[in-house]
């Protein structure tokens, strides 16, 4: 299954993570890639979707920046390939809640990794902090 996630930088260099009702853990902006769809249009469309009809993006400033194999976190067992994009600009306008999404933070390391996806945890916030695009 492929997957994707969307990484939002604040101007404090803290990263825009949200919580989806169903789950216990805050994860990145993204979701599946469905049928017919290039991950860059899924990361698009899921951006659409989580953070809300007020909030503002350029769609062409998504660039993609990693990717990687693993476990999704939701069963344990379902092999995902996962494509990060990074928004080189800043979020604008303002982000909704909604049936899917509980709860949106600005995370920065200080805030511990408990309350992070694995993919969150293991791959994306040590990636950002190696390249210094978050504290």
């Amino acid at each position: 299954m492929d997957v994707v996630g969307t990484i939002f930088i604040s101007e404090d260099k803290k990263i825009l993570i949200d919580k989806p009702r169903k789950r216990n853990t805050y994860q990145m902006i993204g979701g599946r890639v469905e049928d017919g769809e290039t991950p860059l249009e899924a990361a698009i469309r899921e951006c659409h979707e989580e953070l809300g009809s007020s909030a503002i993006f350029e769609s062409n400033k998504l660039n993609l920046i990693m990717e990687f194999d693993e476990i999704a976190t939701s069963d344990g067992v379902t092999p995902i390939h996962f494509y990060v994009f990074k928004y080189d600009g800043l979020l604008s306008g303002e982000l909704t809640l909604s049936e899917e999404i509980e709860n949106f933070k600005w995370y920065d390391s200080s805030l511990g990794v408990e309350i992070l996806s694995n993919t969150l945890k293991n791959e994306v916030i040590p990636y950002c902090l190696d390249k210094e695009w978050i504290n």
